[in-house]
């Protein structure tokens, strides 16, 4: 297959993936009910995305999560909104903080670039063996859904730690373990569903890029 052609059919992916994710980051279909809990399944795309385009693609499907995440809680405000949109009045205040913008782009930015460099460093260690790709993507899948929950989340404790505490009614120095709560609840399900999810499609497309080289 000659650079053009891959060129255009990664070109094709990309433009795929950003579909996705907006779908997945503009309606419901983003949100998966896990009975007193709803998981994200937005930062799917971009770490599948990584693992078969690699990382500069992933770094600009995390850009797009960024964006949707963005338009989203400027679009459709609900309480912590102002954690990722500079639009939305910090709460307990009358203006927005552009440092909600590093909030909402760093993380997923990063989640489209670290993944990739997890699934190489694991099949390297499983001397890029085949069948080891099922474990290196759900490993990648965990890592980049740790990355995006626990940077986001550690971000608002060290920037809107006060602002936090004000919306969720609780003393300044309980914001630490009210995080580390939404951490251990919606984090770990969310990256048990990644791990699960990138594990199997990763592993499909990257069989179907495999067969197109050859």
């Amino acid at each position: 297959m000659n650079k053009r052609v891959v060129r255009y059919r990664d070109f094709v992916l990309l433009a795929l993936f950003t579909a996705i994710i907006f779908v997945l980051g503009m309606t419901p279909l983003g949100m998966i009910p896990l009975g007193l809990i709803k998981a994200t399944s937005v930062h799917i795309p971009v770490i599948i995305g990584a693992l078969v385009l690699g990382p500069k693609y992933g770094a600009v499907l995390g850009g797009v999560f960024g964006l949707v995440s963005l338009i989203s809680n400027t679009v459709q405000p609900a309480a912590l909104s102002f954690a990722f949109s500079p639009v939305i009045p910090v709460y307990g205040t009358s203006s927005g903080s552009w440092l909600s913008l590093i909030i909402c782009f760093v993380p997923r930015v990063l989640v489209g670039v670290i993944p990739y460099y997890v699934f190489k460093l694991v099949q390297k260690l499983f001397q890029n063996h085949d069948k080891a790709e099922y474990l290196s993507c759900g490993i990648a899948g965990v890592v980049g859904a740790v990355v995006n929950t626990g940077l986001v989340m550690s971000l608002i404790y060290f920037l809107f730690k006060d602002a936090y505490a004000t919306m969720k009614e609780v003393p300044v120095d309980a914001v630490a373990g009210v995080i580390m709560g939404v951490v251990l609840t919606n984090g770990v399900a969310e990256a048990i569903i990644a791990g699960v999810l990138v594990s199997v499609i990763g592993k499909v497309l990257l069989n179907l890029k495999r067969k197109q080289k050859a």
